[in-house]
């Protein structure tokens, strides 16, 4: 409403009032038309449904045991879920499942194809050792996913980038040795601290990434040199073996010779002690004999003479008599009766 001066209460109309209710009226006028273009409550009703179900299968998701979740909206990762059914904003959010038990292998130094020929990459497999001799090594890189999030946002191309630092892992870790080591008995070694220098560097880049194992598959000499080394090889195989085998038999004999130098030692305390016993126990009897002696010496000496006469001449005939008793009796010596004892029973009845 415009304001007049002269006529304050004026009831003049305002040109934009005026377009507004225009424009209203030609709406109210086409609202009855859109209104027949509109499908019926039923269809309406279904469409509504069919759009429920829709958004619902969108926000569903599902993580399998060996997975983890990470839910990502507008592209950064805002959370992560364990095995089992799960929610999400449909068309915001996003859902990546990494399997986090799978076992991933990197292979290093060589590759193998389809058919499982393996081919060696000189390039990758050809490290310089603490001795300055040249070795070809292949090995492989078996990891993990520990951080889900870490392992798919923090590295680009991680796969790629955990093969180049399992390969300047693997050459500092030979650089420093010698080249008889990496041959010989020092593998097991070389693998460990590969492993924990790898581990460490991927940890420093916060890849996420759980290394499982580092494993040599091939350390070789260069080809042209392969013929000596391989002998010089053999040698100290053999070698090695050769004391493990005499070692063994050490261990074998040893303990043997040990348990029989005891049984003796045992054998000749057990006699000595016997011998010592039996010593004492004659000992003792001689001192009771002794004793018994000093109460009756008399007695006792006669009765030893005739004990010890008795031991002496077994087979003799004798006839004991008194002294007092032979003065008064004519000694006869029967010389018939003494005869040697070669002599046969018929010369004995000759006259």
């Amino acid at each position: 409403m415009v304001w007049d001066p002269k006529d304050p209460w004026s009831r003049k109309s305002d040109p934009l009032e005026d377009a507004l209710k225009q424009a209203q009226s030609q709406f109210q006028n086409l609202l009855p038309s859109f209104k027949n273009l509109m499908p019926s409550s039923g269809f309406r009703n279904i469409a509504l449904a069919g759009l429920l179900v829709f958004l619902a299968w969108n926000s569903a998701f599902i993580i399998s045991p060996d997975e983890e979740g990470v839910v990502k909206r507008f592209g950064a990762p805002v959370r992560i879920v364990g095995p089992g059914p799960h929610m999400k904003i449909p068309f915001v959010e996003t859902v990546l499942q990494p399997k986090v038990q799978k076992l991933h292998r990197i292979e290093v130094g060589f590759r193998t194809d389809r058919q499982g020929r393996q081919q060696m990459l000189a390039q990758e497999a050809l490290m310089l050792t603490g001795d300055m001799n040249i070795l070809a090594i292949q090995f492989i890189v078996q990891y993990k996913i520990k951080e889900s999030a870490n392992y798919l946002f923090n590295v680009a191309e991680i796969h790629e980038t955990i093969g180049k630092a399992a390969e300047a892992s693997m050459r500092e870790v030979v650089g420093k040795g010698k080249i008889d080591e990496a041959l010989t008995t020092g593998k097991a070694q070389i693998q460990q601290d590969t492993q924990v220098l790898l581990q460490a560097l991927l940890d420093q880049y916060q890849g996420g990434v759980q290394v499982a194992a580092v494993q040599l598959q091939d350390v070789s000499p260069p080809e042209a040199v392969a013929a000596a080394f391989k002998d010089v090889t053999n040698a100290k195989e053999d070698r090695e073996k050769l004391i493990n085998q005499s070692q063994s038999y050490r261990n074998d004999i040893l303990p043997k010779a040990q348990g029989e130098a005891a049984q003796v030692v045992n054998q000749s305390k057990g006699y000595a002690q016997a011998r010592l016993n039996r010593a004492q126990g004659e000992a003792n009897r001689f001192v009771a004999t002794l004793k018994e002696y000093n109460q009756a010496k008399d007695i006792i000496s006669k009765r030893i003479y005739i004990e010890t006469m008795e031991e002496i001449l077994p087979n003799v005939e004798k006839i004991i008599i008194d002294g007092k008793a032979g003065d008064r009796m004519l000694p006869y010596l029967p010389l018939d009766r003494h005869k040697p004892m070669t002599s046969t029973p018929t010369e004995d009845r000759k006259p």
